[in-house]
């Protein structure tokens, strides 16, 4: 039994990758064209769009949707999440509508093909270089300035330990949301880790399940305030994240009970 699902984590991990090339390839020409000017970004996130869903799809992953509120078109949100897959891309996109860029580490500008657009539409940080966060910041308000919000996994990374519910978070996000006084829309992922951890022989397809909670305001907060939203906004997560856990024990308790 062991072997089958080793087999099969094997060929779903190597399809995951196909899947992530079919339609950049399709998609190709009009890609160029919409990352030629910043103008064009918009034309780019909608293919960005379809593309995720292509491989949400392929993969065998379905998401539900719980919104306690939703983002509005054409104004410019903080959005964070709590990050444990590389699911979290594909799922983050197709979640709103609201042309987002993100924040993300640069080693994955070296994924063939996926790297080309990544490194041109997205704001590169290297985690081990101060300057390059320094830049971040210089990046983003730019984008915010173009009416964009942006998205940043506040965890810093993926921790290796996969025990862990939620990391630390670290402060970019939330000074970056206090300097442009932009909303912050934090965002649960219930499964991800479940359906596509970083552990190749891992995963499964399935149920992904997606709480968008109400928008946590910076209006008239200061650096002083950092601390204390940031704060906030991963208790919001964590909380969800045990929410989401109580849920899925008494699922599971429910089911042996029928089956007994």
């Amino acid at each position: 039994m062991r072997i089958v699902k080793i087999i099969f984590w094997t060929l779903w991990r190597i399809w995951f990758y196909i899947l992530m090339a079919i339609p950049i390839l399709l998609m190709f020409p009009f890609l160029v064209l919409s990352i030629i000017t910043e103008n064009g970004y918009p034309y780019f996130f909608k293919m960005a769009r379809i593309w995720a869903k292509i491989i949400l799809f392929g993969m065998g992953f379905r998401y539900k949707i719980d919104k306690s509120q939703d983002m509005q078109l054409g104004k410019s949100y903080m959005i964070v999440a709590n990050h444990t897959s590389m699911a979290d891309i594909m799922l983050m996109l197709a979640l709103t509508k609201n042309p987002f860029v993100f924040v993300g580490k640069k080693e994955l500008s070296k994924i063939p093909l996926f790297g080309f657009f990544y490194k041109r539409t997205c704001i590169l940080v290297d985690r081990n270089s101060s300057k390059s966060r320094m830049e971040v910041f210089d990046r983003a308000q730019k984008r915010i300035n173009q009416g964009l919000s942006i998205c940043i996994f506040p965890e810093g990374g993926v921790p290796d330990d996969e025990s862990i519910m939620l990391d630390t978070f670290k402060d970019g996000a939330f000074r970056l949301a206090i300097e442009h006084e932009i909303p912050i829309a934090p965002i649960t992922f219930a499964d991800n880790k479940k359906r596509f951890s970083y552990t190749f022989f891992s995963g499964s397809p399935g149920l992904m399940r997606v709480k968008m909670h109400h928008h946590v305001s910076t209006l008239k907060k200061t650096a002083l305030n950092r601390k204390e939203i940031r704060d906030e906004v991963r208790e919001i997560i964590y909380t969800q994240l045990l929410e989401f856990e109580k849920k899925s024990l008494k699922a599971i308790t429910n089911s042996r009970v029928q089956t007994n």
